[in-house]
C-alpha cells in the first residue's frame, strides 16, 4: 500500500477546529458546566446567571452564556448576542471566549462581520494560554498565508506541534503530515507515525487512515496488518471511502483480517458509492458466485448506509 499524496493529506488541514472546551483543565467542577455537559441547558443557564449576579466579571460564565446563545440551548439562538458574550469574556482574558470569538470572526455570522485579522488576534491570545483549537487554527492560517504572503510551513508546524501537545487531534494529524513530508520541519517518519497515532486515538479520521497505511507498510513503525485493519474498520464505520477501499483490499488478501470476498465486495461497494474508482479491485471481485453476490446484496441491505464490522479492542 502506498501512502496518499501530500495534497490529499493536506486537505484535512484546511478544516477549522470548532467547539469550546468549557470545562478547562485544572478548574473545579461547578453546577453550571456540569449541567451544560449533561445537556441540562435550563439549569446551566440558571446557574450561569447566578454566577454573573454574584460576580458581573465572571468571564467563564460569560463564555457559557455565549455557548448557550450560540447553540440556541435554553434560549433563542442569536449569533450576534453570542458574539457579545464571547467578546465580554475574551476581553476579560478567558481563553475559551477568545477562541470562540475568533471562530465567529473568522467565519462570519449573523450580525458578525468576517474579520480575519481580528480573529488572528484573539486566536493568538487564546493560544498563549494553551488553547489547543486556537493553536490549530493559527497553524491553518499560517498555511493559507497572511495578507497575500506565501504559506509559512515552519510557523504552521510550530503551531500544530503545540496544539498537538495540548491534546488537539487535528493539530497532531497536521503536524504529522508536515513532518512526514519534511515541510517546515525536518522529515522524521518515526515521529510522524507517533503523531498520527495520537491523531488516530483522538478520533481524527484522516489520522486513522494514514496511520493504518503506515502500520500496514511498516513505515516509521513495526508492521502490523491486524492493527491497520482495525483502524481501517474504525474509519470505514465513519463512512470514509478510502478506508472502505483499503479494507476491501485486505479482505481480498486475507491480511490482518480473515479472507472474505463477500466482505471485500461490501466494502468496495460502499467506497464506490462515494465515487472512488479502483479498477484492479473491481477485477479481483468480478468472479463472485451468484451465492456470494446474494450475500453481498443482503449485507448492504441490512446496513442502511453502513454499520461497522465488530471491532475487538
Amino acid at each position: 500500500m502506498k501512502p496518499g499524496r501530500c495534497a490529499r493529506m493536506l486537505a484535512g488541514v484546511a478544516a477549522l477546529a470548532a467547539g469550546v472546551a468549557l470545562a478547562q483543565p485544572g478548574t473545579p467542577p461547578d453546577l453550571a458546566f456540569g449541567a451544560f455537559q449533561r445537556g441540562y441547558f435550563i439549569t446551566a443557564l440558571q446557574e450561569a446567571m447566578k454566577r454573573l449576579d454574584a460576580n458581573p466579571k465572571d468571564a467563564v460564565a460569560m463564555t457559557l452564556m455565549g455557548e448557550l446563545t450560540h447553540d440556541g440551548a435554553a434560549v433563542k439562538r442569536n449569533e450576534a448576542e453570542a458574539a457579545r458574550w464571547y467578546r465580554l469574556a475574551a476581553e476579560l482574558g478567558d481563553r475559551e471566549g477568545q477562541f470562540a470569538l475568533g471562530l465567529m470572526l473568522l467565519r462570519g455570522a449573523e450580525g458578525v462581520a468576517r474579520d480575519r485579522a481580528e480573529a488572528h488576534h484573539w486566536f493568538e491570545l487564546a493560544a498563549a494560554q494553551g488553547q489547543a483549537g486556537a493553536l490549530y487554527n493559527l497553524g491553518v492560517m499560517a498555511l493559507e498565508g497572511e495578507a497575500g504572503a506565501k504559506a509559512d510551513y515552519a510557523k504552521a508546524a510550530e503551531y500544530f506541534r503545540k496544539g498537538a501537545e495540548n491534546g488537539n487531534a487535528d493539530a497532531a494529524y497536521s503536524f504529522a503530515v508536515l513532518e512526514r513530508q519534511g515541510q517546515g520541519v525536518p522529515a522524521n517518519l518515526v515521529d510522524a507515525a507517533h503523531w498520527l497515532k495520537v491523531a488516530a486515538d483522538g478520533g481524527n479520521i484522516a489520522g486513522q487512515v494514514e496511520y493504518a497505511i503506515m502500520l500496514f507498510n511498516g513505515e516509521g513503525v513495526a508492521p502490523d496488518p491486524a492493527g491497520a485493519a482495525k483502524l481501517f474498520m474504525k474509519a470505514a464505520a465513519r463512512d470514509n471511502p478510502i478506508a472502505q477501499d483499503r479494507l476491501a483490499h485486505l479482505y481480498v488478501l486475507g491480511r490482518g483480517v480473515p479472507q472474505s470476498l463477500v466482505d471485500a465486495a461490501v466494502m468496495r461497494q460502499l467506497a464506490e458509492d462515494h465515487g472512488l474508482k479502483d479498477s484492479p479491485l473491481d477485477a479481483e471481485l468480478a468472479g463472485l458466485t451468484a451465492e456470494q453476490r446474494k450475500a453481498v446484496d443482503e449485507a448492504l441491505r441490512k446496513r442502511n448506509a453502513f454499520a461497522s464490522p465488530v471491532i475487538q479492542e
